[in-house]
């Protein structure tokens, strides 16, 4: 008997684990063949918007950058500020990023990337000021980036998109 309800109790956590894994690989290859949710353009949008709003009072100026989503960005990578040989400037946001954690890319990764494409539009292309300099870091702070540190460190980037 206790042999019989022991059988029916892993069956019955066999097929849940069983429906839990396929759930989860269909929410997974929903995202990865569909474009962002109508919700996740609004918020990128929405933060371009108060991130352009903030170059103006801020800085006197206003810059907009295309910001695209992109599948093609390595792993590695949650965005890239791009300055191209005739001279337009594009954010590429990875859209592999959001899966883990659309907060983080839209308030740390949009003002960080945003503050770079400042940079380039300053035409501020000196050894001193390249990456992340003190400049940059006063850029990204006025645009109301999160964490706007000169170095980054991996670590927090993991622990800093963790809901625990």
């Amino acid at each position: 008997m206790f042999i019989h309800k022991l059988y029916r109790f892993f069956f019955a956590l066999v097929i849940v684990s069983v429906l839990l894994l396929a759930y989860n690989w269909h929410k997974d290859y929903e995202f990865d063949t569909n474009p962002l949710s109508q919700k996740l353009e609004k918020q990128i949008f929405e933060k371009k918007q108060q991130t352009r709003q903030l170059l103006r009072v801020n800085f006197g100026f206003d810059l907009d950058v295309p910001l695209l989503v992109s599948e093609k960005l390595p792993s590695s990578l949650f965005g890239a500020a791009v300055f191209t040989q005739d001279e337009k400037i594009i954010i590429y946001l990875n859209k592999k990023r959001f899966k883990e954690s659309s907060d983080y890319m839209i308030h740390h990764v949009i003002p960080h990337e945003y503050a770079h494409a400042v940079m380039f539009y300053l035409k501020d292309f000196s050894k001193e000021q390249s990456g992340h300099s003190i400049k940059w870091q006063n850029i990204c702070k006025k645009l109301n980036g999160i964490k706007c540190d000169r170095f980054v460190d991996n670590h927090d980037i993991i622990i800093g998109k963790t809901s625990f």
